[in-house]
C-alpha cells in the first residue's frame, strides 16, 4: 500500500482510496485477499543469528585475545591450573555478553505485547469481533472506552472521544479526536483525525477505517527503527579495545626483539631463550585486568541498584560517567505526568495553588497567605464547578501508595484542587449534562441547590468569553483575554469556568441555554509540573558540564515555559519537529548544539537528534518512558527508561532503568559512573607497573645474560595475587571532591593519558630497577636460587602494596583526611601479607612455586624498599601538582 498523508484526506477520500464501504464494511472475500497482499496485523520477526554464532561472537575482542594468549602460554609451559583459571574467566565473560545480546529482541517482544488481541469490525454489513491479527486496510473498526487500538485508523466518527497517546507522542493530556482533514506538515501528536496502534481510548466512542496494519503502523515503524538501530559501543569498550591492541603490539614487538637479541648476542640455548621470552610475555600480560574491570563495574552496578538505578550491562556504568549530553523526555521524566492546577485567575487577583500532582496536598494562596474559599463566594463557585462539572474520579491506590485518577487528567486535577481548599468541596448531584465534545470545547452540568438549579460550565476560555458577551454586552473580554495570555505564557493550559442559575422547574439543559444569563467566574491555569528534584538535578548536571536537552511532544511555548522552570537555557528558543524534518542530517548536526528545547517531536526526530549529537563527539544519554522513545533509547550511548511509568518497550530498549522515575537518580548514576571510571583508571595505574617492573627485570636479565630472577609460575603468582587483593581495594575508593566540578571527558580521550604513561613507566623503573639491583647483589653472593626467587618475589609484591596507597588519590597527597575512608585497602593489604607468608613458609607451596622460607629479618628489605617507593611517588605527585597549577594559571 502506498504511503499517504491520511490526515489530509476527507473521510470519503479515504473510503475511495481504500476501496471500502463505511456502511457495509469489507466483504470477507476481500478481507482474505488483502491479508494475502498486506500480511497479518503482526510485527515481523527479526532475522535471528543461531545461538552458537551469538556465543562465539562474544570472544571477538582484543582483551579476550590477550587472555587467550596468556592461556596458551601457560599451557605451553605446562601450568595447567593457570590455564584452566584463565579459560574460566574467558568463558564467564563470554556468557555475560551472550545474555546481554538479547535486549533488542526483548524490546521487539515488548512492542508486540502492546497490540490488542481482538477488534470489533463491520464486515458484510454486520458487526463482528475478530482477532486483531486479521484486520486489513479498509476494515471498519469500532472503539469504546478502555479499548487498546489495534491498528492505525482514519476516524469516521468520534463521540466525545479522547485517546491516551502519551506512550506514543509523549504528551500527558488526552487527545480530543476530530474528523475534518488537516494540513500536511503537522506532527504526529496533532493528527487528531487519526487513531494509532498501541494507544488506548480514554473516553467516548468512535470508529475508523484501517489505514495501516502491522509494520506499516506508526508502532510498526518504531519496531523497524529499533531493529535497524546500530547500538553504539560504550566509551570503555572502545578504549579497552584500543588499549588491548596496544598491549598486544608491545608484547609481540618486545618478545620478538628480545628473542633476536638473546639468540645473536647472548649465549642462551634456543629452548632456554624461548622459555625466557615466554616468561617475559607472561610478565607483561595483565591477565587479571579484565577480571578486575568486570569486578569494579559489577560493584558499580550494585551501588547504582542501591540508589534505585538498575543497569543492565556492566560497561554502561562507566558510560554514565562519560555522558556530556542528556536528552530527556519531558513527560513523566522531568515532569510528574500529573496535571496540576497552579493558578486561579479571579477578576481582581491571581491566586496561587501549592503542591503538585494528584495528591491533595497543598493550599490556595494569595501573596503567600491562605486564601479562604469560605470568605470568597466566587472562588467557592469556581471550585464547586470544577468538582461538579467533572467525569473523573480521584482515589488513593493502596498497592502503589499513590494518588491516582480515572478519566481525563485535566478533570482529575480539578478534583485535587477542590480538596486543597480551606473548606474542602463536595460535588453537587447532577441531573442533566452536556458532555464535553471537541467540536464545541466545553462541558456543562445542571444540579439542584437549595431553592434553585445551578448550571456549571467549564471549557475553552474563548468559547466561554463569547457566551458571557452574549449574556452581557459590557463583559470585559479584553481584560480576561490578557489574563488568559499571561497564564498561557507560563506554559499553563487555561480553562474557563462559568455558571447560570435557573428556577427549580429547569430539569434539562441543552446548548441553547448557554448564550444568556451566563456569569463568567474565572480562569484556572493547569500544567504538568516539573519534579522539584528534577530542577535540582538539572542544575547539578550543568555544574558538572553536562548539557540537558528537553525533548517533548508539547507545543513550543509550553516547552519553553517548562524549560525555564527547570533551569534549562531557552535563550535560543525551541525548534519543532516539523522544522527538524526539513533539515538534512548535516544541517541538523550544525544546529543541534544551539537548542536545548525540542518541541512537537516525532520518534524519528528523537533518533536523529541523538545521532546528530553523536556526530559532534558527544556521549549521549537519552531518557524516556514511552514507546516513542525506544529507538532513541537504543541508539543513544546509554538509554535510561523510567521504571514506574515506563512502558515495557522502553525498559527493554534502555541500558538503565530508574526504579523511582526520579531524574535526580540520573545525576547520582552519573556521579557513580565517574567514580567507577576514575577507579578503573587508578586500577590500571596500579596494575601495569607490576607488569612493567617484572618485564623490566626479566628483560634486563636477558640483556645482561644473567639468571632469570623469577620463573613463569612465580610471575603468574605476582600478577594474580596483586589483582585479587590490592587491585580490589581501589574499586571501593570514594568519589574525589573535584570529580563533579570538571567537564565530561572528551569522547576520544585515551584510557591512559600522557601523565598516566609517565607514572606507569616511572613506577615500573623504580620498582623494577630497585628489584633488579637487589637481585644482582644476591646473584653475586652465596645464595640459593630458591632464596633469590623468594626475596625477589616478595620485594616486588610488597613494593606494589605500598604503591597502592599512592594511587588511591590520583595527584593529591595520599596522607590526607581520607586516608582511612576506605578500610578495604587495609584489609586486602593484610590479606596480601598472609598470602606472601603462605607462599614463603608452607612446604607444599615451596615445592609448587620454587620458594623457600626466609628469616624474619629478611622482611626488612622488602618493607623498607616499599616505603622508599611510596615517598618517591609522593614527591613526584607534589612536583606534578605544582607544574599543573602553574600551567592552569
Amino acid at each position: 500500500m502506498e504511503e499517504r498523508h491520511w490526515h489530509t484526506l476527507s473521510i470519503h477520500e479515504t473510503e475511495d482510496h481504500l476501496d471500502t464501504d463505511i456502511d457495509q464494511g469489507l466483504r470477507e472475500e476481500t478481507a482474505q485477499e488483502r491479508i494475502e497482499k498486506h500480511g497479518k496485523n503482526v510485527l515481523p520477526e527479526p532475522k535471528k543469528d543461531p545461538k552458537w554464532l551469538k556465543f562465539l561472537r562474544q570472544f571477538n575482542d582484543v582483551l579476550i585475545y590477550v587472555l587467550l594468549a596468556a592461556a596458551v602460554i601457560t599451557a605451553v609451559l605446562g601450568y595447567w591450573y593457570d590455564t584452566i583459571v584463565i579459560a574460566l574467566v574467558v568463558l564467564i565473560i563470554g556468557i555475560i555478553g551472550y545474555l546481554q545480546e538479547n535486549k533488542a529482541e526483548q524490546a521487539l517482544e515488548g512492542i508486540k505485547n502492546m497490540l490488542s488481541p481482538s477488534a470489533l469490525v463491520r464486515r458484510d454489513g454486520k458487526r463482528k469481533e475478530i482477532e486483531a491479527e486479521y484486520l486489513v486496510p479498509g476494515d471498519i473498526v469500532y472503539l469504546k472506552p478502555g479499548d487498546k487500538i489495534p491498528v492505525d485508523l482514519r476516524l469516521i466518527t468520534a463521540e466525545n472521544m479522547k485517546v491516551e497517546e502519551s506512550a506514543l507522542t509523549g504528551e500527558a493530556i488526552t487527545v480530543d479526536k476530530t474528523l475534518d482533514p488537516l494540513e500536511e506538515k503537522i506532527g504526529l501528536g496533532d493528527r487528531t483525525n487519526l487513531a494509532f496502534s498501541g494507544t488506548s481510548v480514554a473516553a467516548g466512542t468512535g470508529s475508523g477505517i484501517v489505514i495501516a496494519t502491522g509494520s506499516k503502523t506508526e508502532l510498526g515503524k518504531i519496531n523497524a527503527s529499533i531493529a535497524e538501530v546500530e547500538k553504539v559501543q560504550t566509551p570503555l569498550i572502545q578504549q579497552t579495545q584500543r588499549f588491548g591492541k596496544t598491549v598486544a603490539s608491545v608484547i609481540a614487538g618486545v618478545a620478538v626483539f628480545t628473542f633476536i637479541f638473546g639468540y645473536f648476542l647472548r649465549d642462551y640455548e634456543t629452548a632456554e631463550l624461548l622459555l625466557a621470552v615466554i616468561g617475559l610475555a607472561v610478565a607483561v600480560i595483565p591477565e587479571g585486568l579484565p577480571a578486575i574491570i568486570s569486578i569494579i563495574l559489577a560493584l558499580g552496578v550494585r551501588q547504582m541498584a542501591d540508589n534505585k538505578a538498575i543497569v543492565k550491562s556492566l560497561p554502561s556504568v562507566e558510560t554514565l560517567g562519560a555522558v556530556s549530553v542528556i536528552c530527556s523526555d519531558k513527560t513523566g521524566t522531568l515532569t510528574k505526568n500529573e496535571m496540576t492546577a497552579q493558578n486561579i485567575q479571579l477578576a481582581d487577583r491571581t491566586l496561587q495553588v501549592t503542591g503538585s500532582g494528584y495528591a491533595p496536598e497543598g493550599r490556595i494562596e494569595s501573596e503567600n497567605d491562605v486564601y479562604s474559599n469560605k470568605q470568597d463566594e466566587v472562588l467557592n463557585e469556581i471550585l464547586l464547578a470544577g468538582v461538579t462539572c467533572n467525569d473523573s474520579d480521584l482515589f488513593f491506590d493502596e498497592e502503589s501508595k499513590q494518588w491516582k485518577i480515572t478519566g481525563d487528567p485535566t478533570e482529575g486535577c480539578l478534583l485535587t484542587l477542590g480538596e486543597k481548599a480551606e473548606e474542602s468541596i463536595r460535588p453537587l448531584r447532577v441531573i442533566s449534562k452536556i458532555p464535553f465534545d471537541s467540536a464545541h470545547k466545553y462541558m456543562a452540568t445542571l444540579s439542584p441547590r437549595d431553592d434553585e438549579h445551578v448550571m456549571y460550565l467549564k471549557g475553552a476560555p474563548d468559547r466561554l468569553f463569547s457566551m458571557a458577551e452574549a449574556s452581557d454586552s459590557n463583559f470585559p473580554t479584553d481584560m480576561w483575554e490578557k489574563k488568559m495570555t499571561d497564564l498561557a505564557k507560563k506554559g499553563q493550559r487555561v480553562i474557563g469556568v462559568a455558571k447560570r442559575t435557573f428556577n427549580t422547574s429547569k430539569e434539562k439543559i441543552d446548548h441553547d441555554d448557554l448564550y444568556e444569563g451566563i456569569e463568567f467566574l474565572g480562569l484556572i491555569g493547569i500544567m504538568d509540573p516539573p519534579r522539584p528534584e528534577a530542577i535540582e538535578a538539572v542544575n547539578e548536571c550543568q555544574s558538572a558540564g553536562i548539557q540537558v536537552k528537553m525533548i517533548t511532544g508539547d507545543h513550543k511555548e509550553t516547552a519553553i515555559a517548562i524549560g525555564n522552570e527547570l533551569g534549562i537555557s531557552t535563550e535560543a528558543g525551541a525548534i519543532q519537529g516539523t522544522e527538524i524534518d526539513d533539515l538534512t542530517d548535516e544541517e541538523l548536526a550544525d544546529v543541534v548544539g544551539q537548542y536545548n528545547i525540542f518541541a512537537r517531536t516525532s520518534p524519528e526526530n528523537k533518533t536523529r537528534l541523538v545521532k546528530a549529537l553523536q556526530t559532534q563527539d558527544h556521549i549521549v544519554a537519552m531518557t524516556g518512558d514511552g514507546v516513542n522513545d525506544a529507538p532513541a533509547l537504543r541508539r543513544a550511548d546509554i538509554g535510561v527508561a523510567m521504571g514506574i511509568k515506563g512502558t515495557e518497550v522502553s525498559k527493554e530498549a534502555a541500558e538503565m532503568v530508574l526504579v523511582d522515575d526520579n531524574f535526580n537518580t540520573i545525576f547520582k548514576a552519573v556521579k557513580e559512573g565517574r567514580r567507577v571510571y576514575d577507579n578503573l583508571k587508578k586500577t590500571i595505574l596500579f596494575i601495569l607497573p607490576t607488569n612493567g617492573a617484572q618485564g623490566f627485570v626479566l628483560l634486563m636479565s636477558i640483556f645482561l645474560g644473567t639468571q632469570l630472577p623469577l620463573t613463569a609460575l612465580q610471575i603468574l603468582w605476582v600478577n594474580m595475587v596483586v589483582a585479587i587483593t590490592l587491585s580490589f581495594a581501589i574499586a571501593f575508593e570514594p568519589l574525589e571532591p573535584s570529580t563533579m566540578k570538571r567537564a565530561p571527558r572528551p569522547k576520544k580521550t585515551p584510557l591512559l593519558s600522557r601523565y598516566y604513561i609517565f607514572r606507569i613507566l616511572l613506577v615500573s623503573l623504580i620498582i623494577g630497577g630497585g628489584t633488579l639491583m637487589y637481585n644482582l647483589y644476591m646473584n653475586a653472593g652465596d645464595y640459593s636460587v630458591e632464596y633469590i626467587h623468594t626475596m625477589t618475589l616478595n620485594t616486588i609484591v610488597i613494593a606494589q602494596m605500598f604503591h597502592l596507597f599512592n594511587v588511591r588519590v590520583e595527584t593529591e597527597p595520599a596522607l590526607n583526611r581520607s586516608f582511612f575512608e576506605n578500610p578495604i585497602a587495609f584489609y586486602v593489604s593484610g590479606a596480601l601479607i598472609v598470602l606472601q607468608l603462605f607462599i614463603t613458609y608452607v612446604p607444599f607451596m615451596n615445592t609448587a612455586f620454587g620458594t623457600t622460607p626466609i628469616a624474619a629479618s629478611d622482611w626488612i628489605i622488602p618493607f623498607v624498599f616499599g616505603l622508599v617507593v611510596f615517598f618517591i611517588i609522593e614527591l613526584e605527585k607534589l612536583i606534578s601538582r605544582t607544574v599543573m597549577k602553574r600551567r592552569q594559571s
